[in-house]
C-alpha cells in the first residue's frame, strides 16, 4: 500500500492557498509537553486576569486528541489581515486593525469548511473539526510546531517573510500526514516590543501578563478598567497593535487581499467627537458584522469614557 502522507499534505496546502490562506503547516496531534508547565504557571500566577475560560478544559488545551478522538494531524493555517489604511482622525480613539473589516470568525470558518469539503472530495472520508479562536486549542503552539513561525518576545507568532498581522486557525483531523518542522527563533537581541508596551504587560521576553494588556482591558474585562491603566492606553479603545507595529519583522507585511476584511469606510471616518457621542443605533449599524461587537455598546462607551478621563 503506497504511503500517501506527503502527497496528501501537498494537496491540502495547495487547496488552502487557493482559498486565500497565507500559509499552511502540519503537525502531529500529540500532547504539548513543553507548553504544559508554562500554561500551569501562567494560570497559577493569575496572568489571565478574569479570563476564567482559560482555566477550563486544561487537559483538552494540551492534548487535541481529547477534543477530536482519533486525531492524528493538526493542520494550521494563517490568514493575512494586514492593511495600510488608517482611521482618518488621528485624535479619534483607536481600534486594532484586525477589526477594521468583517468579523474574522465567520470568514475563516467558512474557508475552513470549504477546505474540509475539498479534502474529502480529493482524499476520501476524513473525520475532524475546524477551529477558529473559540475552543481550547493553543493556536500559536500548533502553528509553531507546524513550522509557520516562531513565538516572539511579544508572545505573538511571527513569520520571517510576512510578520505577524494574521489570524491563526486549524483543522484537527484523523488523517496521517507528512509533518513540517519548526523554524528557528529570529527575535535575536531585539526588545522593541517590550520597550514599547505602555502598560508593561510584556513582563519579560516571551512572557505576557494578560491582565496588564490593553487588549484585555478593552475587550475581555467586563468590569471597570483599573486605575493602573490611567494615562497608559495611548488612545486604544478596542484592542492594541503596538507590540506588532514596532516589530521589525512587520516591515515585510503585505496588505491582505481578502474582500471581507476590507476596512469599513464608515468606521475609519468616525471622528473623535463621533466616538464620544456614539449612540447604540450607530453602534449597531456600523459594527453589524464587526468583531467590535464583542465589546458590546456598553463596553465601548466605558472604554471611551476611560480614555476621555485620562
Amino acid at each position: 500500500m503506497p504511503d500517501n502522507r506527503n502527497h496528501y499534505a501537498a494537496l491540502i496546502k495547495q487547496e488552502a492557498k487557493a482559498l486565500g490562506f497565507l500559509s499552511c503547516g502540519i503537525a502531529k496531534a500529540d500532547f504539548l509537553y513543553d507548553e504544559a508547565p508554562k500554561l500551569e504557571q501562567w494560570l497559577n500566577q493569575g496572568r489571565h486576569g478574569q479570563m476564567s475560560y482559560m482555566e477550563r478544559h486544561f487537559d483538552k488545551r494540551l492534548d487535541p486528541r481529547l477534543l477530536v478522538p482519533g486525531a492524528k494531524s493538526i493542520v494550521s493555517l494563517l490568514l493575512n489581515y494586514h492593511t495600510e489604511e488608517k482611521q482618518t482622525d488621528t485624535n479619534a480613539p483607536k481600534i486594532a486593525s484586525y477589526a477594521f473589516g468583517q468579523d474574522y470568525h465567520g470568514v475563516i470558518k467558512n474557508k475552513l469548511t470549504q477546505l474540509m469539503l475539498r479534502m474529502r472530495e480529493l482524499i476520501g472520508d476524513i473525520d475532524g473539526r475546524v477551529f477558529v479562536d473559540s475552543a481550547p486549542v493553543m493556536d500559536k503552539a500548533w502553528a509553531k510546531r507546524a513550522g509557520l513561525g516562531w513565538i516572539g518576545k511579544n508572545t505573538n507568532l511571527i513569520a520571517k517573510q510576512v510578520g505577524s498581522f494574521f489570524f491563526i486557525a486549524e483543522l484537527i483531523i484523523d488523517l496521517d500526514l507528512e509533518y513540517d518542522l519548526p523554524v528557528a527563533d529570529h527575535c535575536g537581541s531585539c526588545t522593541a516590543c517590550i520597550d514599547a508596551c505602555p502598560t508593561e504587560a510584556l513582563i519579560a521576553p516571551y512572557q505576557i501578563d494578560g491582565s496588564k494588556c490593553i487588549s484585555y482591558a478593552t475587550i475581555e474585562l467586563k468590569e471597570a478598567i483599573p486605575q493602573s491603566f490611567k494615562g497608559k492606553m495611548e488612545g486604544w479603545m478596542f484592542g492594541c497593535d503596538i507590540c506588532q507595529t514596532v516589530c521589525p519583522w512587520n516591515r515585510f507585511a503585505q496588505p491582505h487581499k481578502e474582500t471581507a476584511f476590507q476596512p469599513n469606510k464608515e468606521l475609519l471616518a468616525l471622528t473623535d467627537s463621533d466616538w464620544t457621542e456614539l449612540t447604540e443605533e450607530t453602534f449597531k449599524k456600523v459594527f453589524k458584522k464587526s468583531a467590535v461587537k464583542r465589546a458590546k455598546f456598553s463596553g465601548l462607551k466605558r472604554n471611551i469614557r476611560f480614555l476621555n478621563e485620562a
